[in-house]
């Protein structure tokens, strides 16, 4: 059985170790490449004019894996897909983040595909906002289908990591959250799966075992975090593999004072800068995480500026896998 290898900073180890040997593949990126304010307010990319498809070779030629946040608000399409599978060298990675709607937070009508909102019953159209509930069951497994068949394209190629479901803080341990849980790889059996929670009642406590051991049983990945504490929305940073194929660790940075401050940018939310003592504490977590998966991603989700970059740079450094080559 998989068990924490690291919990609120301590060495607790244990867990099984893949058959390739000691350590598994450890790809360092972060949660997006065309965050604004890294484009705007930083010189990281050569030139503030570069294409879309410039950008996304530049960031690829520098890191081995990247999460695409763009497709938690518009699903993804199997033509958007093709095109990240041709501008990327072929050992890369790119983890998906799911749907909004397939994660239980609200979604724009105008981003659900036609057919699935066509089934929406009558009380519900003409809203603001979609909601997974109001769908029929078929509905849900058309919308289920749509994305499985997005992203075939980067799976044939190799180059698909995990498709990711971040659940709100409104999504809790009870039989209807577990039930969905153990939906998902039924509904996308082709794939590598990770889940992260955003109530701490997932991983508090006694019940931390519980939620690793329904996940291990599942099949899908836990998404360690690291993140502010003291909020109900925060996870404890455990770090645990529940499968020996993946594991990710998400980095959303220590600012207290955005985390649950409304009216405000992602990129402001996430605005911290890790410390290089801060980052060599978490190499030699992600080093012990490796040992239990085959592959291992940890993703920079400060983006804010060029804080994700630069601090994915430095964690690659740390960890001796691919850093920024530049100066």
């Amino acid at each position: 059985m998989v068990r924490p290898v690291c919990e609120d900073g301590g060495g607790r180890e244990g867990g099984r170790v893949p058959g390739r040997g000691a350590n598994g593949d450890v790809r360092v990126g972060t949660a997006s490449w065309t965050d604004r304010t890294l484009i705007r307010d930083s010189d990281w990319y050569p030139r503030r004019s570069m294409s879309a498809e410039e950008r996304l070779r530049y960031y690829a030629e520098r890191f081995k894996v990247v999460e695409v946040d763009a497709t938690y608000y518009y699903p993804p399409t199997a033509e958007l897909a093709a095109l990240w599978t041709q501008r990327t060298p072929d050992d890369f990675r790119m983890d998906i983040k799911a749907f909004s709607l397939l994660t239980h937070h609200p979604a724009s009508p105008d981003a659900v595909w036609d057919d699935v909102l066509a089934d929406l019953p009558v009380e519900h159209q003409g809203r603001r906002r979609v909601y997974l509930s109001h769908l029929p069951s078929d509905a849900v497994d058309r919308a289920f289908e749509h994305v499985r068949t997005a992203l075939m394209p980067l799976h044939s190629a190799g180059k698909l990591g995990a498709v990711f479901f971040q659940f709100p803080p409104w999504f809790r341990p009870g039989r209807a959250a577990r039930d969905y849980l153990a939906q998902l790889p039924q509904r996308l059996p082709d794939y590598d799966l990770a889940v992260e929670f955003r109530h701490r009642s997932w991983i508090d406590g006694a019940d931390a075992d519980r939620t690793l051991d329904l996940l291990e049983e599942l099949g899908l990945a836990y998404v360690c975090v690291d993140e502010p504490q003291g909020f109900e929305t925060s996870v404890p940073p455990v770090v645990a593999a529940t499968t020996d194929r993946l594991a990710v660790i998400r980095f959303h940075g220590h600012n207290r004072e955005t985390w649950e401050k409304e009216g405000i940018t992602a990129a402001e939310r996430f605005a911290y800068l890790y410390s290089t003592e801060e980052l060599a504490q978490w190499a030699a977590r992600v080093q012990q995480l490796s040992v239990q998966a085959r592959e291992t991603h940890a993703i920079m989700n400060n983006c804010y500026r060029d804080y994700g970059v630069r601090n994915a740079a430095q964690l690659a450094q740390l960890l001796d896998v691919r850093p920024d080559p530049r100066p």
